[in-house]
């Protein structure tokens, strides 16, 4: 019990990370009779879409929803003072992996030529190779190791949600709901409205005390 509530953030984050998992365990079959092997089950597809594209279209949807979420925790504190830096960590390493699935699912449709053949998928490319370094420092012992390098790492992040709201905002027009939300993100991070936004919240938690 104290591990659970020591961690439960944590847990939380990855039970909705695993969830969604199920969706795409029903497109795929996974064969370990004779070696192993992975087929698609055909017909799951929504629309015209095929297994595979709506394979690579659901982890695409769940990477940059991840990767939203991610960058919302600051202005999120900055709003409510509300912060929990290893709920952050679990939160950028769901989104690495589903970024990776997207990557994986759109190769085997795709081929990797194409990821050169436009400009959106370059971006998206680019955002996945900045993605995997901060996947694998996203822990309690990088942290120690990396020291005050540690963000500067971390930072990459940013350049990560913007390549990849590139990516979809071409693809997909009604996927700028994701840019409109963190460019309100960053406008709060902005030092004038950060320092307005602590001095109010800190004023009320004043009046709040009397």
């Amino acid at each position: 019990m104290k591990f659970i509530s020591k961690n439960y953030g944590w847990i939380i984050v990855a039970i909705l990370a695993i969830l969604p998992m199920f969706v795409i365990l029903r497109m795929i079959n996974l064969d370990f009779t004779n070696g192993f092997s992975i087929t698609l089950v055909e017909g799951t597809g929504e629309g015209s879409r095929t297994t595979l594209e709506m394979l690579y279209h659901v982890t695409g949807e769940f990477a940059i929803r991840w990767m939203t979420a991610v960058l919302t925790l600051t202005p999120f504190y900055i709003l409510f003072g509300v912060s929990n830096l290893y709920v952050r960590q679990a939160m950028g390493i769901a989104t690495a992996i589903w970024s990776f699935l997207h990557f994986i699912f759109f190769i085997w449709a795709e081929g990797f030529l194409e990821t050169f053949s436009q400009f959106n998928y370059i971006a998206g490319f680019i955002a996945v190779l900045m993605l995997i370094p901060l996947f694998f420092t996203s822990n309690r012992k990088s942290m120690k190791w990396l020291k005050s390098k540690w963000k500067k790492l971390q930072s990459l992040a940013y350049i990560a949600i913007i390549l990849s709201l590139m990516h979809v905002a071409i693809l997909e027009k009604t996927w700028l709901i994701y840019a409109v939300i963190v460019i309100v993100g960053f406008t709060i991070r902005t030092p004038i409205v950060k320092e307005r936004l602590l001095a109010f919240r800190k004023k009320k938690r004043r009046v709040n005390t009397l």
